[in-house]
């Protein structure tokens, strides 16, 4: 019964979510919450919601990948960001038999330090700017394959002397295959309201997401591959780019060129669309890549494209502690830097035991 009405709960809010309106390229606020932490997910090109193992930094992106294998678990995840902007996060887990498994993390994002002046350019002071995300985590396995999690993120947010409120939640549901190695997931990222706007009587959307991801580890091969489709409540995720207006037309005649369709579709279909590959040698050691194509369509140079939406990086265990770094190339002018360390608190009782 408590399945029964957990599934029907867990749905009802699925399809209140898939009606809702959203935005994207910077029409939302809180922008951070989208940002990615874990060194592993930014490797694989920036989001994962499909992966079922024990890494704690997984139900970020997909709650209902929380299960008891993650219990007594803590992650420290750290991001070197653009000019002096860094941003971070730390969870951790906890699982009790017979009512689910539960985790607690902060999400924060330091903008840096900022020159105040009055509205002639009069040097004030000095302020910053930052914001929260406190998270709150609740997952159930409804049977042996299917299981569910809601993630509840207060947002507080803080720019200068404008302060916003706002009440989030992600809803997340799993499928896993008996032998572990087939999973997917689907995801509601980011359904909320901001409740305080930074300007009384002027709300602003929330970034809101629907996401679906595919995992597949081979039986044979140390090889696991992911594909995940993202910003699915947006079936275009094209745009008029004014650099390509003079591609539209003949150079000769000056007539319109006819639309190609199919090359339309594909590359829109591409922008929904992120891939990412893990290479595990030893069960210890693990080399990652991602490409993330939206990225560098719309973050490339032409003239020169470089690694621009192609992502990498590593982990190892050593001891006890899971290391692990990630690099995500945006654009020539740099990529972001991800440091990740977890561990497993059990490990040191059961060696004093």
């Amino acid at each position: 019964m408590f399945r029964l009405k957990a599934a029907s709960g867990f749905f009802g809010l699925i399809i209140i979510a898939s009606q809702l309106s959203a935005q994207l390229g910077g029409n939302a606020t809180y922008a951070f919450l989208n940002l990615t932490n874990s060194a592993r997910v930014a490797s694989l090109g920036g989001k994962v919601v499909s992966i079922w193992d024990d890494d704690l930094n997984l139900p970020f992106h997909n709650p209902s990948l929380l299960h008891e294998g993650m219990s007594n678990h803590l992650v420290l995840n750290y991001v070197n960001y653009f000019s002096d902007i860094n941003y971070g996060y730390v969870s951790y887990a906890r699982s009790f038999d017979g009512v689910g498994n539960f985790a607690a993390g902060l999400h924060y994002i330091n903008y840096g330090k900022f020159t105040a002046a009055d509205n002639v350019g009069n040097i004030t002071g000095e302020f910053r700017a930052a914001e929260y995300a406190f998270n709150m985590f609740y997952a159930r396995a409804l049977d042996s394959s299917f299981s569910i999690g809601v993630n509840l993120k207060p947002v507080y947010s803080v720019l200068e002397t404008y302060r916003s409120f706002g009440m989030i939640a992600d809803f997340g549901v799993n499928y896993t295959s008996r032998d572990k190695l087939f999973s997917a997931g689907l995801v509601f990222r980011n359904v909320g309201v901001q409740i305080k706007p930074y300007h009384e009587g002027h709300r602003e959307p929330v970034p809101f997401e629907i996401l679906i991801g595919l995992s597949q580890r081979l039986k044979h091969a140390p090889f696991r591959f992911s594909l995940v489709g993202h910003n699915l409540q947006k079936p275009d995720l094209t745009y008029e780019d004014p650099a390509k207006k003079d591609e539209e037309y003949d150079p000769i005649t000056g007539d319109p060129l006819p639309e190609n369709k199919f090359a339309k579709f594909g590359d829109n279909l591409m922008r929904h669309l992120i891939f990412g590959v893990e290479f595990i040698p030893f069960e210890n050691f693990y080399i990652r890549a991602g490409y993330n194509y939206q990225r560098r369509q719309e973050l490339k140079i032409s003239s020169r494209t470089a690694m621009v939406g192609f992502s990498y990086g590593f982990g190892i265990k050593i001891s006890k502690f899971h290391l692990s770094y990630g690099r995500a190339t945006y654009h020539l002018a740099g990529a972001s830097n991800h440091f990740s360390v977890s561990t497993d608190f059990s490990s040191f009782y059961r060696k004093r035991n």
